[in-house]
């Protein structure tokens, strides 16, 4: 939708004026809700990112799990702009590269998968001691958030798909474009702040044989994420057509 910038007036125009930026303000509002509701929606359903933010709350606190949420926050935002501004190339480049995709990020998250089962909670414990190390862990679990959810196809799908159903794309300009996208990063953030929020009240309940099998829970449900991510692939290479 196109907007004219309201200016300032006196008497019957200004008045006018002022109802035009009202209804402005209340467009904008609503598309900065449809923008939070689509950053939940996306990022809320169990997936690997949500077992990985589980994981490194109770294991290391509510900020090393809130970081990893926030690399696929970021990622979310970056998909939901490529979407709302409908960026062709762009989305052109991801959907005919959905093979690759699915493999890089299949790899990525079985390496993920194995260092997660093998890790100890002791040995987790001495990484986070001092602040330099916390710092590093938590730019690690950023870039894994980030890493997985940009090589994850189904993201962008999931955008495009419910732009459509809601007819997004067709009526929205730059302006409600880039408010829909800070809707989405507030949506998808605040997912996650409120997930590793949660978890973090239980986090002393659980003891450190809790803590290993929450590792080879975690380990196994990547893994069979990975698995998914590369049957796919190798579905949609050889069998073309058959994936949607």
């Amino acid at each position: 939708m196109n907007r004219a910038v309201p200016t300032a007036g006196t008497g019957a125009g200004a008045g006018v004026r002022d109802k035009d930026a009202a209804l402005v303000l209340t467009d904008l509002l609503l598309v900065l809700i449809q923008g939070i509701v689509l950053g939940v929606a996306i990022a809320a359903p169990v997936g690997p990112i949500g077992l990985l933010c589980i994981r490194r709350t109770i294991e290391h606190g509510p900020f090393l799990g809130f970081t990893t949420g926030m690399g696929a926050a970021v990622a979310d935002t970056i998909y939901g702009a490529i979407a709302a501004f409908g960026v062709s190339a762009a989305l052109s480049f991801l959907t005919g590269h959905q093979t690759l995709f699915r493999v890089v990020g299949g790899v990525f998250m079985l390496a993920v998968a194995v260092r997660t089962f093998r890790q100890k909670p002791a040995v987790e414990e001495k990484e986070v001691e001092s602040a330099l190390r916390l710092n590093a862990t938590a730019l690690r679990g950023f870039i894994t958030g980030l890493t997985l959810t940009l090589t994850n196809p189904a993201t962008i799908l999931a955008f495009i798909a419910v732009f459509a159903g809601f007819g997004l794309g067709a009526k929205l300009d730059r302006f409600d474009a880039a408010t829909l996208v800070l809707g989405v990063f507030i949506g998808s953030a605040g997912w996650w702040l409120a997930l590793s929020s949660g978890v973090a009240a239980v986090r002393h309940r659980i003891t450190e044989d809790g803590l290993t099998v929450l590792n080879h829970v975690t380990g196994v449900g990547l893994a069979l994420f990975a698995a998914w991510a590369l049957g796919t692939a190798a579905l949609n290479e050889f069998w073309p057509g058959l994936l949607p």
